[in-house]
């Protein structure tokens, strides 16, 4: 299965269409660290992170963790070792943390996006994630909730998505 994006305000899934919102300076073939770009290609997708003390566990075929208050996703220049990856944060490693006071990451999928071999500088923190009211994100892909519950009843570990 595979999840497009059919232009930057819908996602696509089989017979299924969802309103979205994509990076402030649209798509980008050369994604950089911070450009507010969303990277073209075809990716996979992670593990559903979700919020226990907000979300009930959903259902879905996803792998389903969940977030705590020392989690954080590595966009740190300086640290090659963690750069675009999960860790336990840390005052001198810079991150996005996944616990956050609004409700973008209540749900989050983090595409695999410059993921195995993660080169500095290229881009890191793209997910699938929350938005009320669509505006453009900082790269992700982002979608309301309810449509987000719906999407995440249809695609399993082997999906794709498709930006383009």
């Amino acid at each position: 299965m595979t999840i497009f994006l059919k232009n930057k305000h819908t996602l696509q899934i089989d017979d299924f269409y969802f309103k979205c919102s994509i990076g402030k300076n649209g798509l980008t073939r050369k994604k950089k660290e911070g450009d507010k770009k969303t990277p073209i290609g075809t990716f996979n997708i992670e593990n559903l992170y979700f919020r226990k003390d907000k979300i009930s566990l959903p259902k879905t075929n996803l792998k389903c963790l969940k977030i705590n208050q020392k989690m954080g996703w590595c966009d740190d220049l300086n640290n090659p070792k963690n750069y675009n990856k999960l860790i336990k944060i840390k005052k001198n490693i810079h991150h996005e943390k996944l616990y956050r006071k609004d409700n973008k990451y209540d749900l989050i999928i983090p595409i695999k996006y410059n993921y195995n071999k993660p080169i500095l500088g290229k881009g890191s923190c793209i997910f699938i994630h929350l938005s009320k009211n669509y505006r453009p994100t900082l790269g992700c892909i982002a979608l309301s909730k309810k449509d987000f519950l719906i999407m995440i009843k249809l695609i399993n570990k082997k999906t794709k998505i498709k930006i383009s």
